[in-house]
C-alpha cells in the first residue's frame, strides 16, 4: 500500500492532454492507495464552487468516483484554486487541509504544504497573497455574478503562464528561499517535509540549527508530463508518466 501525492496539474479544457492524464491516474495507480493528497494547483483556474461548465463537472465527477472506492482523498489550495470550498469538498468526497498541515506519513511528523508561501524572494506576489486572501475580498469576489467570474477565469487562462513550461528566470523568483524552508522544519518540529509549487521536482537535504537533517520533497508539475510522489513505509518515489497526445483526447 501506499501514500500518492500530486500538485501543480493546472487543470484547464485548453489542456486535455493533462486531464485525460489525471482520470487515468484516479482510475489506475492510485485506486490502491491508502490515500491521496493534492497540494493545490489542481485547477488553472477556479471561479467557485457554482461553477457550471462541462468541464468543472466532469473533474468533480472522476474525484466523486475515486473517493466513492473508499480512498481518504486531501486537498490543500494553492493559489490557483483558493476558491475551493466546502460545496466542491462535498460533492467530491475530499477533506479540505489548512496550509500548512502536519501528517503521520508512516511514523514520519511531515509538513505539507502547498508550497507558495516558502517563496519570499517573490515579494510582490507575496504581497498580492495576502491581500487576495483576505476573507472579505474572497466573500466579495464569490458575490460576483458567475457569468463575470467565468469571463475573469477564461481571461486569465488565455494570459496564463501556466499553459506550458516556464523560463529558468520564473522558476527562480519563485523558488523556496532556504531560510523559510528552515523556518518552518523548526516551527513544526518536523523533520520532513512536501510541497509543490516551484515545478522542480527534487528531493532537498537540510541540516537543521540544532544538528538534525531534514528532508524536503518537491513535488513536479504537470506541463509536460505527469508528477506523481509515491510513499511506502519502506521509502518514496517520484515518478514520471507522459502524456497522451492532445489529439487523442476527449474531454
Amino acid at each position: 500500500m501506499a501514500t500518492w501525492f500530486i500538485s501543480d496539474l493546472h487543470l484547464s479544457p485548453a489542456r486535455p492532454d493533462i486531464a485525460h492524464l489525471f482520470f487515468d491516474f484516479l482510475r489506475d495507480s492510485a485506486r490502491a492507495a491508502d490515500q491521496l493528497f493534492i497540494l493545490g494547483d489542481l485547477f488553472d483556474a477556479w471561479i467557485g464552487d457554482d461553477d457550471t461548465s462541462s468541464f468543472a463537472a466532469q473533474v468533480q465527477q472522476e474525484l466523486r468516483r475515486f473517493t466513492d472506492h473508499g480512498i481518504p482523498t486531501y486537498f490543500i489550495a494553492g493559489n490557483r484554486d483558493f476558491l475551493i470550498g466546502r460545496r466542491f469538498a462535498n460533492a467530491t468526497g475530499i477533506e479540505l487541509l489548512d496550509d500548512p498541515t502536519v501528517i503521520d506519513l508512516y511514523g514520519t511528523p511531515t509538513l505539507l504544504l502547498h508550497g507558495d508561501l516558502l517563496c519570499t524572494d517573490d515579494h510582490s506576489y507575496q504581497r498580492f497573497r495576502r491581500w487576495i486572501r483576505k476573507p472579505w475580498l474572497t466573500r466579495s469576489l464569490l458575490r460576483l455574478p458567475l457569468s463575470l467570474r467565468m469571463r475573469i477565469a477564461n481571461k486569465l487562462r488565455a494570459s496564463s503562464k501556466t499553459q506550458g513550461p516556464l523560463s529558468e528566470a520564473e522558476l527562480a523568483i519563485m523558488d523556496a528561499n532556504p531560510d523559510a524552508v528552515i523556518h518552518d522544519f523548526m516551527k513544526f518540529d518536523v523533520e520532513q517535509m512536501i510541497h509543490g509549487h516551484t515545478h522542480r521536482p527534487a528531493v532537498h537535504q537540510h541540516d537543521l540549527p540544532d544538528g538534525r537533517q531534514a528532508t524536503r520533497i518537491v513535488l513536479g508539475d504537470w506541463y509536460t508530463q505527469g508528477s506523481m510522489l509515491k510513499v511506502t513505509a519502506q521509502g518514496y518515489q517520484l515518478i514520471q508518466q507522459p502524456l497522451p497526445e492532445a489529439d487523442h483526447c476527449e474531454i
